[in-house]
């Protein structure tokens, strides 16, 4: 009895080995990120964030695994993309701009959520103040809603004579209601003609700048908006064929042809988001993380722009710029 007894439990042993070592393979923390536009657009961005994440000793497949979610810039997306990470149940969701952290914050209350970057956060409800976020999102803010006055100022620089100009405006984004309201005043007290021009989404972005041009305006303001930057070369295209100057929230649509620019440097936001994934990943909680905001705002021209708008740029205008395109 005893041998037998004995040969059983070996071979019962023998069968359970396999079933605990499968059980000891570690089981990677998933990080879910939610983006509003596209991973082509957004390469150096996400780039920004990964190696933040590499310096705090993070690497995908190995100690953490990575679950993106691209809306192409069409918002309406953005719901079901946020629902579906959440489905993952992810130890943290990271999400790119405003309309990704409403979707994301709609679709969990407890899963922590840091904002790579967005306008706002308080206004909309994401957050109870920028000091003491009290729920599941922190992360970083920008000033996308309050640009648009220096902007103003800067395009009136480059164009003294300046007296009507258009706006971008994408309605699918809950942003374009302070951004408008802020650029109606900016331009109300620059003595500008303000002439809005709606974009209900990406593929009506051409249409938009046919308005423009029957509109007669002279100069362009296109607010930070993903949309927008998931089509920054298009519309750089366009404003060129329109010899429309035009000046913008990111210095992405500067370097893709683009007259100049006036904002964060949202790179290094991107790589500052890593840091909150890092500490929430290590016990913190979202609720006792601060929100931080850019402290530097880049004006970026490109001078070849210029000289195919045939624009002089004003030499003071050169002179405050954090970097000249050639």
């Amino acid at each position: 009895m005893r041998r037998r007894e004995f040969i059983t439990l070996i071979g019962g042993a023998a069968v359970a080995w396999p079933e605990v070592g499968h059980a000891q393979q570690p089981v990677l923390p998933v990080v879910g990120v939610l983006c509003a536009g596209n991973a082509q657009a957004l390469k150096r961005y996400l780039a920004s964030f990964q190696e933040g994440m590499r310096r705090l000793g993070y690497v995908e497949g190995s100690n953490v695994r990575f679950e993106f979610r691209f809306a192409d810039g069409y918002l309406d997306r953005l719901p079901d993309l946020a629902t579906e990470l959440v489905r993952l149940n992810p130890r943290v969701i990271v999400s790119t701009p405003l309309p990704a952290h409403l979707a994301v914050r709609k679709a969990t209350s407890t899963i922590p959520i840091v904002m790579a970057t967005g306008a706002d956060p308080v206004g909309f409800g994401l957050v109870a103040s920028l000091s003491h976020p009290g729920g599941n999102v922190t992360g970083l803010a920008n000033f996308a809603e309050m640009l648009a006055s220096k902007q103003i100022d800067l395009l009136r620089e480059m164009l003294p004579g300046l007296a009507r100009c258009g706006l971008l405006v994408n309605v699918t984004n809950q942003l374009h209601q302070p951004q408008l309201r802020e650029t109606k005043v900016a331009a109300e007290t620059a003595g500008i003609q303000l002439v809005p021009v709606e974009v209900g989404s990406p593929d009506k972005v051409a249409a938009a700048f046919e308005t423009l041009r029957t509109e007669r305006v002279e100069a362009l303001l296109v607010p930070p908006d993903t949309t927008f930057y998931s089509r920054r070369r298009q519309i750089a295209d366009l404003a060129a064929m329109t010899r429309l100057p035009a000046i913008y929230g990111y210095r992405e649509h500067v370097e893709d042809g683009g007259l100049m620019s006036y904002g964060p440097d949202i790179p290094d936001q991107y790589r500052r988001a890593a840091i909150y994934v890092d500490k929430i990943l290590k016990g913190a909680q979202p609720a006792d993380l601060p929100v931080e905001q850019p402290t530097k705002i880049e004006l970026v021209i490109n001078l070849k722009t210029a000289t195919a708008l045939g624009l002089a740029v004003p030499p003071t205008l050169l002179a405050r710029a954090d970097e000249v395109i050639e």
